[in-house]
């Protein structure tokens, strides 16, 4: 054990007459903190009103990370693979044939407690972007002036 906050056991001890909070159970709803549409949370840096829609992207995608990290920053890999699952469905899909991309999220499967920083996540999303079908459609898409 590292002495990772991931790898210390809890101390939180519970008896037979009172089982653990579920995701669902009252209790654990009142100690999970209430989550805040990304839109908003953007809405509310100001060096953002006069940026680009592609520094706006980037903003997204770092508070999409932020918004799962741990207190440290990071995310297991475990965590990534399911984060670049459910936020950029959109480049991911239909790629689950292409050698890279296995190689990518087999490497996501080894050691999945292992944590990942922001750096890393980013060369991950940028990665499966640049092999991504639907990066192909944007190419092929005509810009009118």
């Amino acid at each position: 054990m590292c002495g990772c906050r991931a790898s210390v056991p809890s101390t939180k001890q519970y008896s037979v007459n009172q089982p653990a909070p579920t995701k669902n159970s009252p209790l654990a709803a009142a100690s999970m903190p209430k989550r805040i549409p990304i839109a908003k949370q953007l809405a509310s840096i100001k060096a953002l009103g006069k940026v680009s829609d592609l520094e706006k992207a980037f903003a997204t995608a770092a508070l999409v990370y932020n918004n799962s990290a741990d207190p440290e920053g990071k995310l297991s890999k475990a965590e990534t693979k399911s984060l670049l699952q459910t936020q950029f469905g959109g480049f991911i899909q239909g790629q689950e044939n292409k050698p890279k991309y296995r190689e990518i999220i087999s490497a996501l499967d080894e050691e999945s407690e292992n944590k990942i920083d922001f750096e890393d996540f980013m060369i991950l999303l940028v990665s499966l972007t640049l092999m991504s079908d639907l990066l192909q459609e944007i190419k092929n898409v005509k810009t009118t002036k």
